[in-house]
C-alpha cells in the first residue's frame, strides 16, 4: 500500500486473537491492599539503617517487623530504642535468590515490613549480582558480557521477589562516594546507590541521606512527600504516617459522578 506521495504506508498487523477478549477486563483504579515500596541511599554515616528502622516501625504500626542484616548486626543495635522491635535474620552471602527466599520465609511468618539493610551487598558483594556473572563467564569462554546471560534473570528476579512481598518493604542501599570542593574546603558526597542502575524506579519513594542527617525525597508517588527535605527526620512521624494516609485515601469522585449519585 502506497500513499498519494508514493510513499509505503505501514500498517500494523492485526494482533492475533486467542480466546476471546473478554480476558482483558479494565477496571477502578484503587490503592486497597496496596503496600509501601521504599528505598533508602546514602554514604555511610548518613543514619539510612536508624531512619529504616524508624519507617519500618511506623509502617508496622507498632508490630513487630523483620529485618534482612547484611551489615554485621548494625541493626541490632538500635533494638528497643524507642518501642522498635524486630526480628533478624543475618547474611554473609548475597546470592540474589537468596534474597528472595528470605522474603518468602519473611512472608510465611507474616511480618507486616521488611527492612532490607542492605540492598548494596546482593549487587556487588560475595555471591552477589556481579560475581554471579563472573562466574558465569566461563560458561561463555570468559566473555564477562555473555555472563549477564545469567546475572540478568537473577536479578530480575530479585526485584520481582520485593515487588510481590506481600507486606511493606524498605531497602537501605551505600552510595557511592565522591569528593567535591565546596567554598574551598573538600567534602564527602553521596552520588548514586550501590545497585543496578535505575534500582530506584522499581519504589514508590527513594530518598537519600547526606552526613548530616538530612533526608530529600528524590522520587515519590506519595503527593505528601513529593521534594520534601527533612534534617534530622523521625522515619515514623515524618515518613511512615503520610506514606500509610496516602495508601488509605480513596479516589475522589469528580463531580460528575457525585451528581449521578445524588
Amino acid at each position: 500500500m502506497t500513499s498519494p506521495l508514493g510513499q509505503p504506508v505501514r500498517t500494523a498487523p492485526r494482533a492475533e486473537r486467542n480466546g476471546s477478549a473478554a480476558q482483558f477486563t479494565f477496571q477502578a483504579a484503587s490503592k486497597a491492599g496496596r503496600k509501601a515500596r521504599l528505598s533508602i541511599q546514602g554514604m555511610s554515616g548518613s543514619g539510612k539503617t536508624w531512619t529504616g528502622l524508624g519507617i519500618a516501625h511506623g509502617l508496622s504500626e507498632g508490630r513487630k517487623f523483620a529485618v534482612i542484616d547484611t551489615e554485621r548486626g548494625a541493626a541490632s543495635l538500635y533494638a528497643g530504642i524507642g518501642g522498635i522491635q524486630f526480628d533478624t535474620l543475618a547474611m554473609d552471602r548475597y546470592d540474589p535468590r537468596d534474597l528472595a527466599r528470605a522474603l518468602d520465609a519473611a512472608a510465611q511468618a507474616g511480618y507486616p515490613t521488611v527492612f532490607v539493610d542492605s540492598l548494596s551487598h546482593f549487587w556487588k558483594g560475595t555471591d552477589g549480582t556481579l560475581d554471579q556473572v563472573e562466574k558465569a563467564k566461563a560458561k561463555y569462554g570468559g566473555n564477562k558480557f555473555a555472563g549477564w546471560k545469567d546475572g540478568t534473570p537473577m536479578q530480575n528476579d530479585m526485584v520481582a521477589a520485593i515487588l510481590a512481598y506481600p507486606g511493606h518493604v524498605v531497602a537501605s542501599m551505600r552510595s557511592y562516594t565522591e569528593w567535591v570542593l565546596e567554598n574551598g574546603k573538600p567534602q564527602r558526597v553521596g552520588t548514586r546507590p550501590e545497585q543496578r542502575k535505575g534500582i530506584e524506579y522499581e519504589f514508590d519513594v527513594a530518598v537519600s541521606m547526606d552526613i548530616d542527617n538530612t533526608l530529600e525525597v528524590l522520587k515519590s508517588r506519595c503527593p505528601a512527600l513529593s521534594r520534601q527535605v527533612i534534617k534530622r527526620p523521625q522515619g515514623a512521624r515524618d515518613i511512615a504516617v503520610p506514606i500509610l494516609a496516602w495508601l488509605a485515601a480513596e479516589p475522589k469522585a469528580d463531580a460528575e459522578d457525585e451528581l449521578a449519585q445524588q
